[in-house]
């Protein structure tokens, strides 16, 4: 666990308890060179006290309460007489310099003993105008140590630290258990996750380098002058400009990052992206500044079925959030439908048939967490998901999901013992409330400013929609088929049912339309998702929007004929196969539909087009590639 050292700021400055390593990160307490050349020394600050966000640069009001503590890096009890160790450092990127030569991703990696899957630090580029006029943009990135690091917010865990020193935001990959969500909310490519280990790493800013008085082994390696580093707003020497962002970076507003950049040469309207991403950046001049705005890249409307790329590293989640909502939507319906007087689902009319499928939705939701336990990278830390509580809601969502799913167990259990109404009426309604609740918090996780695909009131309305219809539906099928072996009549019991279901259905297609529309209306990354759901997989998604119609029609027509008997059960049981298979596929292109805003690729480094063309070629079998064969 971490304690607070310094609660100036809120999230900030928490430190690791004594003797441990800062943050897990700086994992050798780093050696000067008797010749270490003058341009790898930390300059001294400007002196400007509050950065561009308005946000003080000094980290700590009262530097004496940290004086004389040290990062115990590599245990060592060194402290650092940098009179800046306390001012919020970060990079500074010249443009206008930088030739692509990528010393800076092979210091970092070899600084940090990285894989060839994984680097910390990556060049990419964008490039615009025609022959002879031809220009290119180089952006060299790694973590921007965020004023507000969406990571550290994020993380289930707490695996991640903001410190005073520095500034610098440090990940601890032995805390990590491998959900990769902090990958999902960095708008920079920040976090890596790494496939083999299971865990997360990113750039520690090199905070052993910077305590003996020396800048990032980037920054150090960089031969044209590009890269630079210091305290934040202090421009380096010959430099003019300390921009907020140049091309195809993401809005800094997300995150409030600590890079600055300089970019003085004219560049064309607009500046492409040469990775697979369809994005394009336009010059807009707004409040007297020009910046760079993205836009949907033109491309020929062309539908295709990939329906192989509907598989991805999510697929645990798609089954666990599809059978979690349904499971809370069947306890509701056989909790609250007796209450409301649908009797036929009460204990007391069907005890066995009621009891075996509360036993069944209490085994089928365990089926679904200990899927989306096995999804994570180390397992076996899944009890660490409960850490923060207070800020990321992974955390929230477990906690929510931990309540229904014991409430309801509980609840199930206390059918078979008399005499206890009451503690078993407390935990059904418990469970009613928690259910819901819990399906919001899963919401929250994707509310993501840096994947705008996601981040639309649409995710509620879809899941609260499966909720309605997979759980109408799973006790509507269950009785159906047992009234049907007693000779009794479900006509009744499915028209009711067919309303809840109906309207789920119409809930989730009144989210979709309106995501579509207000995906195009947004633009940038969010109209390229949207792009490719209409092109990449075009006929797939015309196939979701064509079962979705279908499965209302269907529901409709079967909860206003009522069919009854064996025939009645296979026109439910085709309609309720045609829900399932459209909720599946809609929520499969729910994962692989998002254009993060993240930063540009090189023609093949960070390169989605690449990295699917070498497991296809079979040249991720190299590992000097960087690509790993397994894209799951």
């Amino acid at each position: 666990m971490l304690d607070v050292r310094v609660d100036k700021q809120g999230l900030a400055f928490l430190a690791p308890p004594g003797g441990g390593a800062a943050g897990g990160c700086a994992t050798h307490a780093f050696k000067t060179r008797s010749n270490e050349p003058a341009y790898a020394a930390l300059p001294p600050s400007n002196g400007v006290q509050v950065n561009q966000w308005g946000k003080s640069i000094q980290l700590v009001e009262d530097r004496d309460k940290l004086a004389g503590q040290s990062l115990k890096i590599n245990n060592s009890a060194a402290i650092s007489t940098n009179p800046d160790r306390y001012k919020q450092h970060g990079f500074h990127f010249t443009a206008d310099n930088c030739i692509a030569c990528h010393a800076c991703e092979a210091a970092c990696s070899e600084k940090n003993d990285l894989p060839a899957h994984i680097s910390f630090r990556s060049v990419g580029y964008v490039e615009g105008g025609s022959y002879p006029d031809f220009r290119r943009v180089n952006i060299s990135m790694a973590c921007n140590h965020c004023d507000d690091p969406v990571c550290l917010k994020g993380c289930p865990t707490r695996a991640y630290t903001k410190f005073a020193e520095y500034g610098a935001v440090l990940q601890d990959p032995d805390i990590c258990f491998g959900c990769g969500y902090c990958t999902w909310v960095c708008p920079y490519n920040a976090p890596q996750l790494d496939p083999i280990k299971g865990q997360v790493s990113k750039c520690n800013m090199c905070v052993d380098r910077l305590e003996v008085g020396l800048k990032p082994a980037c920054v150090s390696a960089c031969l044209a002058g590009a890269l630079d580093f210091g305290v934040v707003e202090t421009a380096p020497a010959n430099r003019v400009q300390t921009k907020l962002a140049i091309p195809g970076f993401p809005d800094p507003e997300i995150t409030h990052p600590n890079i600055r950049f300089q970019q003085t040469r004219e560049l064309p309207r607009e500046m492409h992206r040469t990775d697979s991403m369809p994005l394009t950046y336009v010059k807009k001049q707004e409040a007297g500044r020009i910046d760079y705005h993205p836009q949907v890249a033109n491309q020929p409307l062309e539908r295709q079925w990939n329906l192989n790329k509907l598989s991805s590293r999510e697929d645990p989640i798609v089954i666990f959030t599809l059978i979690t909502q349904a499971v809370v939507g069947a306890f509701l319906m056989l909790f609250l439908a007796p209450l409301a007087g649908l009797e036929v689902l009460s204990f007391a009319a069907h005890p066995v048939v009621h009891a075996a499928l509360l036993a069944g939705l209490f085994a089928l939701e365990t089926f679904a967490l200990v899927l989306s336990t096995a999804h994570l990278g180390k397992p076996h830390r899944f009890y660490r998901a409960f850490y923060n509580l207070r800020y990321s809601p992974v955390s929230r969502e477990i906690a929510s999901i931990a309540v229904f799913y014991n409430a309801m167990g509980l609840y199930t259990l206390l059918l078979a013992v008399p005499g206890l109404f009451s503690l078993q009426t407390f935990t059904g309604w418990l469970a009613v409330v928690a259910g819901p609740v819990a399906l919001y918090a899963m919401n929250r996780i994707y509310r993501i400013k840096a994947r705008p695909f996601w981040d639309h009131w649409q995710v509620l309305t879809s899941f609260y929609g499966s909720m309605l219809t997979l759980g109408s539906l799973t006790v509507a099928m269950v009785y159906a088929a047992v009234l049907t072996a007693q000779g009794q009549s479900f006509a009744d019991l499915l028209a009711v049912a067919a309303c809840p279901m109906a309207l789920g259905l119409a809930l989730e297609s009144w989210g979709l339309i309106a995501h579509a529309r207000e995906l195009n209306r947004r633009g940038g990354e969010a109209a390229a998702s949207h792009l490719q759901q209409r092109t990449t997989f075009g006929k797939t998604y015309l196939l979701r929007n064509i079962g979705l119609a279908l499965s209302i029609a269907s529901v409709a027509a079967l909860g206003t004929v009522r069919p009854d008997g064996y025939t009645g059960v296979a026109a439910w049981a085709f309609a309720a196969a045609l829900i399932v298979a459209t909720a599946f596929i809609g929520r499969a292109l729910f994962y692989v539909l998002v254009i993060p805003t993240t930063m540009p690729g090189a023609f093949f480094w960070r390169n989605k087009g690449f990295e699917d063309h070498a497991r296809e070629t079979g040249l991720a079998r190299m590992p000097q590639v960087g690509v790993l064969p397994d894209a799951h």
